[in-house]
């Protein structure tokens, strides 16, 4: 039997390989529409971030997110996925 592969991603807070399962991704769609995509299917450029509070500081200090996603990504994705790690 062959072994299924894993998919990894890079978190843009640790900058750590991980799961792409463990990971929330952020995607800019190709109308320019930044949302948070929490089943991992939306089309469009994807950005990852862990499911913890300090991965999600350092991303947003160092705005690795709008580096990736190529444009400048609101507050209010910023408080969603605050919310989504605490409910998590």
């Amino acid at each position: 039997m062959k072994v299924k592969k894993i998919p990894m991603r890079m978190c843009n807070g640790c900058m750590e390989m991980k799961p792409k399962k463990e990971l929330i991704r952020i995607v800019k769609s190709p109308e320019g529409i930044v949302s948070v995509d929490l089943v991992g299917k939306k089309p469009g450029r994807g950005a990852y971030i862990c499911k913890n509070k300090e991965c999600l500081e350092k991303a947003y200090k160092s705005k690795r997110l709008n580096k990736n996603l190529e444009t400048n990504i609101n507050e209010e994705i910023y408080i969603q996925l605050r919310e989504e790690i605490i409910n998590d």
